[in-house]
């Protein structure tokens, strides 16, 4: 897998706090100077901050919810008609963090598989979010956007009825806000392709 295939690397240094926010934009270079905005407008922490694939620029940054409103209200202004998505999630599920950083295969057999694909950044890490909270269910991984051609997805394991219950609230989430692309759940995934998960 090459570096442009990868979700950008979320820094060892940090983590996700009680409340994250996302800024999506359609242009690198206006990316670049939003990012740098932000983090003078405000006392927050940049997880990541980097182009991804299509030429599009995302942030994860995380603080008080007070410093992420004033950054994203910054930040959206200055984006304008930049602003692919942006997202502002106060006490974000801790499995979302450990999707974002996932390397490596899954091995065994899972009862099932549950997999949401969005349009944005943003509305994968709120869907995969709502989708932790309203199940019993574990996210396997949190794709984001590079070798994605833009889009972004996640997959989670669990008994059958949480991952159907899990994939409902996601996809509905996603749908609201006008980004969701599929949703599917499969019971008993073939074990062939639970190792290339």
């Amino acid at each position: 897998m090459n570096r442009n295939d990868e979700n950008p690397n979320l820094r060892d240094d940090a983590h996700m706090g009680a409340a994250v926010a996302v800024l999506e934009l359609c242009s690198v270079a206006r990316g670049i100077e939003v990012a740098n905005c932000i983090l003078w407008e405000a006392e927050i922490e940049m997880l990541f901050s980097e182009p991804v694939q299509p030429g599009k620029y995302v942030m994860l940054f995380t603080g008080s919810v007070e410093d992420l409103s004033s950054a994203m209200d910054r930040g959206s202004s200055l984006a304008g008609g930049d602003l692919v998505d942006q997202l502002l999630l106060q006490q974000v599920h801790e499995q979302v963090e450990l999707g974002l950083r996932r390397r490596g295969n899954i091995e065994g057999q899972i009862d099932a598989l549950g997999v949401v694909e969005t349009t944005t950044v943003a509305a994968a890490v709120q869907a995969a979010d709502a989708a932790l909270k309203q199940a019993t269910v574990d996210l396997l991984e949190l794709r984001i956007a590079n070798g994605l051609g833009g889009r972004s997805y996640f997959t989670l394991t669990g008994e059958v009825s949480d991952v159907r219950a899990a994939v409902t609230v996601a996809a509905s989430v996603a749908s609201e806000r006008g980004m969701l692309a599929r949703d599917v759940v499969i019971p008993r995934p073939h074990s062939d392709l639970v190792r290339h998960l």
